[in-house]
């Protein structure tokens, strides 16, 4: 399955992405198999909910799977802190959580 310019999605929400995934994992394996997808990756919204029957289907229909999750970091201690990040010295903001007011 699948040839040297195979395209794999990477960045992929599913239903178990809370108000923003809408694939279902029957129907978006059944579409990857039928474009010849040698693999396919779940990253849903800060779960993993989904990863078991993700890669149940996915081994079933002989595309490989790639677990991921699209995670939210803060560097403080809660996940309310939206100050901004320096992650070098003297480097420009690399996050920038509130588009406001430079610190």
């Amino acid at each position: 399955m699948g040839t040297a310019d195979s395209f794999v999605h990477l960045h992929v929400h599913t239903d178990y992405s809370m108000l923003d995934g809408a694939a279902r994992l029957k129907d978006l394996f059944g579409e990857a198999a039928r474009l010849e997808m040698p693999a396919l990756a779940i990253t849903d919204h800060g779960n993993l909910y989904g990863a078991y029957d993700f890669y149940k289907q996915a081994v079933a229909t002989g595309i490989k799977p790639v677990i991921g999750v699209e995670a939210y970091l803060t560097p403080g201690t809660s996940r309310f802190d939206r100050s901004r990040v320096r992650w070098a010295e003297g480097g420009e903001n690399d996050v920038a959580a509130v588009a406001h007011t430079p610190t």
